[in-house]
This record gives structure tokens, C-alpha cells and sequence, in this order.
């Protein structure tokens, strides 16, 4: 379901590796194409990426199903203009969650006690992964960002007409959960930074403590 992506493989190869779709487990299903340029390598996932495309009504209907139009949205408005580890994220929750349950319910006739409930079954029982070890409930965070996902495709389909008014509006959410932050003590500090030494990576180590910079910034560092 995702746009391709294309990295450089150990043997000097270039891949090119598209998601086409989940298993019943929620993992992500993938196809991919081999070449020696990484021009090549591109050509060849474009068409690989129309082949994995289905063919979609050119317009949007009221009556589609919610997961249709959930589909359309992603691809037509939101895909474009997010980073990777966003898009992974969206489709998790589009392609693992929504779709299997309120999305084949018709866009026109989606209530809010649908999604309500969705919400509800999310929670309780809405976890894919790892369920023998984290049991079957769905973090308060995962279900949030369902919502929220579902509400901007909604508001988009408010705006083009094709409903009157958004159903996920006033819907009932579990509470965010903020965690306490850990601070270290001066003497743990010192411990840290003394193994550190021996790791090698004090400098590494040692800058984050003084600056605080997050760690996509630390490692991006030249």
C-alpha cells in the first residue's frame, strides 16, 4: 500500500521495495525489484508500483465505502506530502485497523456511534502484534491517532460534499498518558560517562548530556 523505497544492498545491488499490503497478523507484506543503477532500480519500481496499484473510480462517490474513500484520501491527499516514517504509521493504522472494521460501513452512512464503538473494540481488543506478550489492549496513543487519522479524512470529505457533516466529531477518547520524566543523578552521570569510556562512546554520550538533542540529531551528525 505504500509508496516504494530504494537502498543500496550489501552485495552492490540497488532494491527497490514496495508494500502491497498486511497479513492477517498485521505484518506488512512486500514486493521488490533488483538492479545494478540506482536509475534503474527507480524505472523499474514506478512500474512495479502501477502494477500494485488497483484501479479506483476517478471520482468520489457518496455512497463508497468509508474504507474506499479512507484508501482514496491517503493516496490522493496525505501520502504525498508525508515523510517516510509517517507513511508507515498512517498505513499501519489505515490498512491494519480501520479498514477491516468501520471501513466497509458506506461513507455516507457512517455515524458517530460507529466510530464510538470501533474506538471502543480498538481498546479492548484492538492490539495485532506481539499479543502474547502485551495481551490484546490497544495503547491509549494508537487508538488516539486512529481518531485522528479517521477525522481528517472526514473534514476532507466534509469540504469536497460528500457528507454534510463529520461523524467523528464529539467522539469519546481514551485520555492521553504522559510519563513521568527520569532524571539521572549526578553520581549515575558519572557511572554512565566512565562506561562510556570503555564503550567509546564518551563524545557521543557526553554531548547529548550537555545539549539534549534528540537522538534523530545526535546519530545525523557529520
Amino acid at each position: 500500500m505504500a509508496k516504494g523505497s530504494v537502498h543500496l544492498r550489501k552485495d552492490g545491488r540497488w532494491e527497490g521495495r514496495i508494500v502491497v499490503g498486511y497479513s492477517e497478523e498485521g505484518c506488512p507484506k512486500a514486493k521488490n525489484v533488483l538492479a545494478k543503477t540506482k536509475r534503474e532500480c527507480q524505472k523499474k519500481l514506478r512500474v512495479l508500483e502501477k502494477q500494485c496499484t488497483p484501479v479506483r473510480a476517478s471520482e468520489p462517490r457518496p455512497e463508497m465505502s468509508f474504507g474506499q474513500w479512507m484508501d482514496h484520501w491517503y493516496r490522493t491527499y496525505c501520502q504525498p506530502g508525508i515523510r517516510p516514517n509517517t507513511r508507515t504509521a498512517y498505513e499501519a493504522a489505515i490498512y491494519r485497523h480501520i479498514l477491516p472494521e468501520p471501513g466497509e460501513a458506506p461513507l455516507d452512512k457512517l455515524t458517530q456511534m460507529d466510530l464510538q464503538q470501533f474506538y471502543s473494540r480498538l481498546k479492548s481488543n484492538g492490539r495485532v502484534l506481539r499479543r502474547e506478550i502485551y495481551g490484546s489492549v490497544l495503547s491509549n496513543r494508537s487508538v488516539r491517532s486512529c481518531h485522528a487519522i479517521c477525522r481528517a479524512a472526514l473534514n476532507k470529505a466534509v469540504e469536497l460534499g460528500l457528507i454534510p457533516v463529520s461523524p467523528a466529531e464529539g467522539c469519546k477518547l481514551p485520555p492521553k498518558k504522559t510519563r513521568e520524566m527520569q532524571v539521572l543523578a549526578r553520581e549515575e552521570l558519572q557511572r554512565l560517562l566512565i562506561q562510556s569510556k570503555e564503550d567509546g562512546c564518551y563524545e557521543l554520550l557526553l554531548l547529548e548530556l550537555s545539549t539534549g538533542l534528540r537522538r534523530g540529531e545526535l546519530l545525523a551528525l557529520q
